[in-house]
């Protein structure tokens, strides 16, 4: 008898497909990052990511209840400091009337039950622009910036953050943050730590939302971030982070290391989360907007990509443009 398979039988109709459909994309794996700048009822256009603004603590009130209200989980903030507060020690990182405390506290009083990430790195309050404290020839110190990391992430949970999110790749911050978190009474507060941060060249955008780019100038972040051909390296920092009391792991960019995130997911089952990262988000964006690419479409499928990869959440930009996409399938 000649071979009667045929795969097509079951792609045939909708309904098979969608019998036999394997990774599913929901709201529930979406993280919304916003961009934080004092004043009120103020926002600012970021040219290179068109449709993000960074937005005034009050703006940030309403875009978060928009999203508890489309059922995504939780959002991610980053902040835009004044330039007069930018410092080599970066103490404006731990003020416990910073703009980032003041903004936690406001998202916990409105939307209590919306999940609050915050990032704990220095970057955004340096001079310098790095990630961390340095020394006089430019290299960033380690134990040093871990001290300050730690003054960080207390503030951040004093202020009521449900997830602490270091994404400065010292080495040992995760065990040090944990303990502190620990005597401090904090031991309820997740730690999303930033595993597998490459230095990648997709994070452009980004530092010019947060107005780091121009302090950091030439200089690289080569010496702390993960070089982009190394992946066994970072099977080591992932083990390293979750032995130090990571409750979640972070690879960071998203599509060009899917192979990352399958591989720390297969190794380890631990919660696996993933950044579609600025560069990302401006590439689909610019296709889109110049008619080359069906944007839902792309978007969509780049997101899957992600979860078929192992990725049991996801930061995107495009966060609440997917959260009504898929309502609006739901009412189809």
């Amino acid at each position: 008898m000649e071979n009667s398979n045929r795969p097509r039988r079951m792609r045939k109709d909708e309904f098979s497909r969608r019998l036999m459909r394997e990774h599913h994309l929901r709201t529930d794996d979406l993280i919304y990052p916003v961009f934080v700048m004092e004043g009120h009822q103020k926002e600012e256009a970021i040219p290179s990511m068109p449709g993000i603004k960074r937005q005034s603590a009050d703006l940030i009130i309403d875009t978060a209840k928009e999203c508890f209200k489309l059922g995504i989980p939780a959002i991610a903030l980053f902040p835009v400091i004044d330039v007069n507060l930018k410092t080599e020690d970066a103490t404006e990182a731990y003020n416990p009337k910073g703009l980032i405390q003041r903004v936690v506290a406001l998202l916990k009083q409105h939307v209590p039950q919306l999940g609050v990430i915050t990032d704990v790195a220095l970057d955004p309050y340096t001079s310098h622009g790095q990630d961390g404290l340095i020394d006089a020839s430019g290299y960033v110190l380690n134990d040093e910036t871990v001290e300050v990391l730690i003054k960080q992430a207390l503030s951040h949970a004093k202020a009521g953050a449900d997830i602490v999110a270091p994404s400065d790749m010292m080495d040992g911050r995760i065990g040090k943050i944990r303990e502190a978190l620990e005597k401090e009474g904090f031991v309820h507060t997740k730690i999303l730590a930033y595993s597998a941060k490459y230095a990648s060249s997709f994070y452009g955008p980004f530092r010019d939302a947060v107005g780091s780019s121009q302090n950091l100038g030439k200089a690289d972040k080569n010496s702390y971030q993960m070089d982009p051909a190394n992946t066994d390296e970072a099977l080591t920092e992932v083990e390293l982070d979750i032995n130090e009391g990571a409750d979640m792991v972070m690879v960071k960019p998203g599509l060009p290391y899917l192979d990352i995130v399958y591989r720390v997911k297969t190794a380890f089952g631990v919660p696996t989360y993933a950044y579609q990262v600025s560069g990302e988000y401006a590439m689909l964006k610019a296709a889109s907007q110049n008619g080359w690419l069906d944007e839902k479409a792309v978007v969509m499928e780049s997101l899957l990509a992600f979860k078929r990869a192992g990725a049991d959440g996801i930061l995107s930009y495009y966060a609440m443009e997917v959260a009504r996409w898929l309502q609006e399938n739901k009412s189809l």
